[in-house]
């Protein structure tokens, strides 16, 4: 198993840290309000790559790829060029590196910066693809976890807003709309009720494919740029009255909420793991050639306003998907559908077989007729205004930890429309 890799950044050879030398995330944040910039976490601080590069201390290309504040313009210039970078600067933040007074000028205190969106989600997709999380929303909501006939042959999925994606920190109002009770005649208008989360990953597509031309697996596992942490906030009344028959619309278009450090691919080549075995064989098309899943360790926390600390609702780990994001965009891109870099795949809601791995709050609480007891007491079926929801996720090396950052929200008040009382 590969080992801590030594940094002459000090604070990076924590075992505790989430950025060692062997993650080098990539981010966009800004100090005191200045313009934001492109990114590299390492240890407790931040390389500015933008500054690095106009300096001419970190070449990428003939052109500047880090004077925008997005990492799309470094994706596009393929994967050969992703992995020249990441070993450029993995040499150059070594421990005993000559470049080190060089790019010692380039670093900032992480605590110091503000984060901003990694890059520009050019559309966003969300998959259906747990199968715990299926079985679990059919028992709840048809009373019979018998999965849907084309389950198990495809990932399902269904085209979301990129519009409502939002870095980690950015607070999300509680959404309103129609919804309508099982014994109402008519439908109400008003905030959710039955406000929850999703824990999800985020695949981040990095180079496109042509409008008409089909890609295989393979193929998708090199198009993806990395991964980061993803919240598919969803408001279940709403959900549950628009769904029939073309699926989730404002029940889940008011918000989506990332980590805000990209994972490479690379990052995490050590931490794959095979898809599960299959009740019934995919179609070729389908068919993987290596692992596609990757060993990542995710938990949920929810911390009341005014508590003293948060309360870990849950605990879960992505290898428990049914279908892996290479898997899912080669059937996003088999009928023709051209991709693009920056589209964002949502993995679907992650969820193991007890329900302490449960990955929303429709299935810990089974809908609601359920409450669980948070450390303060309290008790919660969903989301409360005031409530902040935490997803965090690392994969575990030897003596070291491949991290995402925090994905952070926390939900406020709906915001009402002048003509509703």
């Amino acid at each position: 198993m590969t080992k801590l890799l030594n940094s002459w950044v000090a604070s990076a050879n924590s075992a505790d840290s989430e950025f060692p030398l062997n993650n080098l995330p990539y981010g966009v944040f800004s100090i005191n309000g200045e313009d934001a910039m492109c990114g590299v976490a390492i240890g407790d601080m931040i390389l500015n790559v933008t500054s690095a590069e106009e300096a001419g201390v970190l070449n990428t290309s003939d052109m500047p790829v880090f004077d925008v504040p997005y990492w799309n313009d470094f994706m596009d210039l393929g994967r050969e060029a992703w992995g020249v970078f990441r070993n450029e600067l993995m040499a150059a933040l070594s421990d005993g590196s000559e470049q080190k007074a060089a790019l010692e000028p380039h670093l900032v205190a992480q605590s110091d910066a503000t984060m901003h969106m990694p890059f520009a989600v050019s559309e966003y997709t969300d998959f259906y693809a747990g199968r715990q999380h299926a079985e679990n929303m059919g028992a709840i909501l048809r009373g019979s976890p018998e999965l849907p006939a084309n389950w198990l042959h495809i990932p399902i999925g269904y085209n979301g807003r990129a519009s409502t994606v939002v870095v980690s920190g950015t607070d999300i109002h509680r959404p309103m709309s129609q919804m309508k009770a099982p014994d109402a005649d008519m439908p109400s208008f008003g905030p959710t009720k039955r406000l929850d989360i999703e824990l999800e990953m985020g695949a981040i597509v990095g180079t496109g494919s042509n409008m008409g031309q089909p890609i295989n697996v393979d193929q998708a596992d090199d198009m993806i740029f990395g991964y980061v942490l993803l919240n598919d906030w969803s408001a279940r009344d709403i959900q549950g009255w628009e769904y029939m028959p073309l699926g989730p619309f404002q029940g889940k278009a008011f918000g989506t909420t990332i980590s805000p450090w990209i994972v490479t691919s690379a990052a995490l080549e050590t931490f794959r793991t095979a898809t599960p075995p299959r009740d019934k064989e995919l179609l070729p098309y389908l068919d993987e050639t290596k692992d596609g899943l990757y060993d990542i360790i995710l938990e949920v926390t929810m911390q009341p306003e005014g508590a003293a600390k948060p309360t870990t609702v849950t605990r879960t780990n992505y290898s428990r998907m049914y279908y892996s994001a290479a898997q899912q965009l080669c059937h996003h891109a088999v009928s023709g559908c051209e991709m693009s870099p920056g589209d964002l795949l949502g993995s679907g809601t992650i969820s193991g077989p007890t329900k302490a791995e449960y990955g929303s709050l429709m299935e810990l609480s089974w809908a609601g007729r359920e409450p669980f007891t948070l450390d303060t007491g309290e008790t919660r079926t969903f989301i409360e205004d005031g409530d902040t929801l935490t997803l965090k996720g690392h994969a575990q090396g030897d003596g070291f930890k491949i991290g995402f950052g925090d994905c952070q929200g926390k939900i406020l008040p709906a915001v009402g429309f002048p003509f509703i009382a």
